[in-house]
């Protein structure tokens, strides 16, 4: 997974108000959650703000990063679990990140990536990518960038499940069912096979 360093600064005060003055300031309102629980079992948050600029380089991104939070001078290494946008503006309110370790197990979604050219594609079908992402627990230092799948051999008609992939290290969390590629008839490939059955 690609890396990425944000600076950040703890936030003495919450709430609406002082989140409000901060996104003026061009901050944005973050919670850091790890290991530490409170009185009730719940995980604790650690709340800081961060500049939006350095913010966006993960946030507006293809990418799955592993994030470096330097928050006054101490570096934890976290992921973003949450994030929450204005419904009309679509600019960044509030952020979650969950802090990471080298021995601790973590689920994330990984981007998907169809190498080669289908057979159905070939016979005159079109390829459809049905989810961008799937979930992967290990280890974050085992996480790749992307997961790629060989669709070389995907026939007309056929699919690719996630119950059917595999990759070293990784235990896939999205469930076995789900759909990931297909090939669809088209228009084109069902003339083609009317001609070849008429020959």
């Amino acid at each position: 997974m690609k890396e990425i360093v944000i600076n950040g600064q703890q936030r003495e005060t919450t709430g609406k108000k002082a989140s409000k003055l901060m996104r003026k300031e061009g901050l944005v309102p973050c919670n850091l959650y790890g290991e530490e629980r409170d009185e009730k079992g719940l995980p604790k948050a650690l709340a800081f703000a961060a500049p939006f600029v350095e913010l966006r380089k993960a946030v507006y991104s293809p990418h799955v990063y592993v994030v470096e939070l330097n928050i006054d001078g101490k570096v934890r290494k976290s992921i973003i679990k949450e994030l929450q946008f204005h419904p009309v503006t679509d600019a960044l309110l509030h952020a979650d990140f969950y802090e990471v370790t080298e021995e601790k197990d973590i689920t994330v979604g990984i981007p998907v990536k169809l190498n080669g050219l289908a057979q159905g594609v070939r016979d005159g079908g079109k390829l459809n990518l049905s989810i961008r992402k799937i979930d992967v627990t290990a280890p974050y230092r085992n996480i790749p960038e992307v997961l790629e799948i060989d669709v070389t051999n995907l026939g007309l008609g056929k699919a690719i499940k996630v119950g059917e992939l595999s990759f070293e290290g990784l235990t896939l969390a999205t469930p076995a069912q789900v759909v990931v590629c297909s090939v669809k008839e088209t228009r084109a490939s069902k003339s083609a096979a009317a001609a070849a059955a008429a020959e």
